[in-house]
């Protein structure tokens, strides 16, 4: 499917990839609302269908469809893929926007798979008597995880048409129900929002719960690459219908049936015929599986631009399928699995829930909008354009933020805590690379070229390796670590037939996969770099043998060994790759939060793939010299006295 042009096949792949969260939200919106207020009055209600109506329209149809989809990084969307754009200025702080945003947005898949599970088997209270929710809850959450290894490509097929007949179930409710009180089509007007936050007076409590059914929006962006801005903006005109037709009918619902109403009651259900029912909690239970695979899947991307952006440590990432995008982290799966646990065993049914969701993604909300804003006036847009955008949603954004914080202790604690701690491991992992990147030392690589050519044809010196690839870290091929010069001149003499620095390169766009290659000394030494874009698997053996494959082809390059017995054969000469880790060193002088982060990202690198498998070399032929990290502090140094 070409994701910039719409048809009929891009549209029902979209419903079922990209909305999913959002469109699970009318199963608990409105008994949130029902929590807070059982008797609830006709204006009421009115009124809340209108916030719902509005925020639908206000946050999704405008931030995201009409302005965020146009924020793209060459197809690809989301809050990293933004930053990857905005990063290219010299506002430093943006990363730690993008650090709180991504961290929030992961967070919320803690929770969402939890939730719209929960809430689906709940159902099954309108045909029998006290349902085992926790158990079932959980039976179909360990089912959804344990098939992430298997991929999504099959069971993917079957999302876009059971979402385009869950939405048109949900339009088919709310059209059965609107009947009973058609006045409910006042909540079109917006004035009956603006009074009910006016007059009702837990209009703060009550915005928090109309939240929810926007919590899907900032998935819907991160989608982008999948499906393409025209096939979501089209698919998410059909998704907004069905989604106010069916909150429209829950209210109308409510409104004449005010004596059965209470805080257990949900209207999704309630509103349907009794023989609906079973019908309803299998296509409510199938939503939440594709909403949760949704949120499953774009946790796992979401780590693996975080990665390649240096702002995680590097995970084992495998890839079940050959469709492009598709990808699984057993790490992440594991630990999503264990938070989806947790969460339904602590909380035990969807209305304790209500208090924990909403919070995260308020805040990732909020961090989108700032990158956008400076995405806007990048791109040129006028300054008080920009104010006008950054005041407008910041207001709005701002508003929903503080009315999910009143939740906090009712539950908001639990997501955010989850945030905080992925939070810290990124700002802590991103800080201590540029610790690093600061105290290490570069030497111009030219002065020690002829040493290195006098080194390989010096016949006294054991041969290490035909070929020595070693990994640099520096930006320019003019210049390597002095460590590296180190161990090939000074520490043991590292003689080798042809010598090679490779750097790795990750791009700000997402699909970049190019070399370009400098002989330094002919016949003996070449400096080879590597072009990743964020989105691309790091498998450097293969791509370092393909630029081999290229040179031998064109003739730049004998690959024979130089061993009589082996070239007169024409058997090739073996490669070895040397690493240099470099690792902090208590010796440090360096105190208060640099020391703390540095001690930090020691602790964190343990959860960190061998650093030669993440670049998916052979560790066989490879060679991890670790060397002391010493940082000083910014004090002079004592020098100790020769008496």
């Amino acid at each position: 499917m070409k994701r910039d042009k719409i048809t009929a096949i891009g549209l029902l792949v979209t419903l079922g990839i990209v909305f999913g969260d959002i469109g699970t939200s009318p199963l608990y919106v409105m008994k949130a609302i029902c929590h807070i207020d059982a008797a609830s009055e006709a204006d009421f209600i009115v009124g809340v269908v209108s916030c719902i109506i509005w925020t639908l329209t206000l946050l999704t149809t405008v931030k995201y469809v009409m302005i965020a989809l146009r924020a793209d990084n060459k197809g690809e969307g989301g809050i990293l893929a933004l930053y990857s754009i905005v990063s290219r200025s010299r506002a430093r702080w943006l990363y730690v926007v993008a650090a709180i945003g991504a961290s929030a947005l992961v967070a919320d898949g803690v929770i969402t798979p939890a939730m719209t599970v929960t809430s689906s088997i709940e159902g099954l209270a309108g045909v029998m008597t006290n349902p085992p929710v926790v158990a079932l809850s959980l039976i179909v959450i360990t089912l959804i995880f344990i098939a992430q290894p298997f991929g999504t490509s099959a069971i993917g097929r079957l999302f876009g048409p059971v979402m385009m007949l869950w939405f048109l179930m949900l339009g088919v409710l709310g059209v059965v129900n609107i009947g009973s009180y058609p006045v409910i089509f006042k909540a079109l007007n917006p004035l009956y929002a603006l009074r009910l936050l006016v007059e009702y007076p837990a209009g703060l409590v009550v915005l928090g719960a109309v939240f929810l059914c926007t919590t899907g929006a900032e998935a819907l962006y991160s989608d982008l690459g999948h499906c393409g801005r025209g096939n979501i903006s089209w698919a998410w005109g059909f998704v907004k219908i069905m989604l106010i037709i069916n909150y429209m009918g829950q209210g109308a619902w409510i409104i004449s049936h005010r004596e059965a109403i209470s805080g257990d009651v949900n209207p999704f259900f309630a509103m349907m015929p009794e023989w609906f029912v079973p019908i309803g909690v299998v296509m409510s239970t199938l939503a939440a599986i594709i909403a949760s695979q949704a949120l499953i899947s774009g946790s796992f991307s979401i780590v693996s631009e975080a990665v390649n952006l240096n702002f995680w440590p590097r995970l084992k990432i495998k890839y079940p399928g050959n469709e492009r995008g598709q990808l699984f982290i057993p790490g992440v799966n594991v630990f999503l699995y264990i938070g989806c646990v947790i969460t339904v065993l602590l909380f035990g049914s969807s209305s304790a829930m209500e208090g924990a969701y909403g919070l995260a993604i308020s805040v990732t909300m909020i961090m989108t909008t700032l990158l956008i804003a400076v995405w806007l006036r990048h791109r040129g847009t006028p300054m008080w354009g920009v104010i006008a955008f950054a005041l407008l949603f910041l207001t709005v954004e701002g508003v929903f933020f503080v009315a999910n914080a009143v939740k906090f202790v009712h539950g908001g604690w639990y997501t955010v805590l989850v945030a905080l701690m992925l939070c810290g491991i990124v700002l802590v992992w991103h800080h201590a690379n540029e610790i690093r990147r600061n105290y290490l030392q570069y030497d111009p690589l030219t002065p020690a070229l002829s040493t290195i050519a006098a080194i390989s044809r010096d016949s006294e010196i054991p041969k290490y390796a035909s070929n020595l690839v070693f990994i640099s870290k520096s930006e320019s091929s003019q210049q390597v670590e002095r460590k590296i010069l180190y161990s090939i001149v000074r520490k043991h003499p590292l003689r080798a037939d042809h010598y090679w620095m490779l750097r790795v390169h990750t791009t700000d766009e997402p699909d970049t996969l190019e070399y370009s290659v400098r002989c330094l000394i002919p016949g003996i030494m070449w400096s080879v770099d590597i072009y990743l874009g964020f989105k691309i698997e790091p498998r450097i053996n293969l791509y370092f043998r393909q630029v081999i494959e290229d040179l031998v082809a064109d003739g730049e390059l004998d690959l024979r060994s130089t061993y009589p017995s082996l070239m007169e054969r024409g058997i090739a000469g073996d490669f070895k790759f040397y690493m240099i880790h470099r690792r902090f060193s208590r010796s440090s002088s360096c105190k208060g939060l640099s020391r703390w982060i540095m001690t930090m990202y020691e602790v964190i690198h343990h959860i960190q793939l061998n650093p030669l498998k993440a670049l998916g070399l052979d560790t066989s032929n490879a060679t991890i010299e670790t060397v002391p990290l010493i940082i000083p502090s910014s004090e002079s140094q004592q020098r100790i006295r020769r008496t």
